[in-house]
This record gives C-alpha cells, structure tokens and sequence, in this order.
C-alpha cells in the first residue's frame, strides 16, 4: 500500500539535526515507493530556505539536497510566509521596507498555513522534523 506523506520542517539547515532527519526520511519513503505530498518549512525551518547559506567544503550542502528532491520528484517546496518575514526571508516582493533583494531560493515558494492545511487533507501520513 503507497501512502503519500507532508514533512513539516521545523528546524534550521544547520545547528539541529531536524532538517537532515527530514532530509533522508524523504529519500527513504520515496525509495520504498511512496510519495510527498509536500515539504512545509515552519518556524526556524525557513532558514533551509535562505539561498545564502553557504557551508564549508567539506560541511553537507543541504539547501542543494532539497533542490534536487524536489525537482527530481516534483515536490513542492512550501515556507510558511509569517515566520520567513519574521527571520528576514524574503523573495524581495513582500516587505515595505527599504528595498531588499530576495534572499529565498527559488525552488522554495513563500506560502500560508491554508497550503500546509491543504497538504494535510491530502495526506496519509503527517511527520514533523
């Protein structure tokens, strides 16, 4: 039986180990044939997020590994607007502040709590990292 799965993401790229958990918990549920519904980045997860993350040589490059899932999958990557704006993630358009460039990757998509409620709804399984 394939059940589809959401990842909620709760922790930061790098300082906890929730994102890489969440990280290879994808791989392993899509490996066994099941499917994600969506990756939804709350809290300090957006910072998975900030294309400026830039780890040392020899550090794992997370911020690629959920690019390349979710290409290869076709699994939408959701962060939750509220808490990026909060933690100064942006894709350049939502502050009235001084003008900003976009610091969000562009595999990532800026969303509300309705996406990860929707995401629910449409699956079996919900695991928070």
């Amino acid at each position: 039986m394939s059940l589809r799965y959401t990842l909620l993401i709760t922790g930061a790229a790098y300082g906890t180990q929730h994102a890489s958990s969440a990280y290879l918990f994808a791989k392993a549920v899509l490996a066994k044939g099941h499917s994600i519904t969506c990756l939804f980045f709350y809290q300090e997860g957006v910072n998975n997020a900030n294309r400026f993350i830039s780890p040392a040589n020899d550090e794992h490059y997370l911020l690629h590994d959920w690019r390349i899932l979710s290409e290869h999958y076709n699994i939408p990557l959701y962060v939750c607007i509220s808490a990026a704006l909060r933690r100064g993630i942006t894709n350049g358009q939502e502050t009235n502040k001084a003008p900003v460039n976009s610091n969000l990757d562009p595999c990532f998509q800026l969303s509300g709590l309705s996406e990860m409620a929707q995401a629910m709804l449409n699956s079996d399984r919900i695991i928070q990292f």
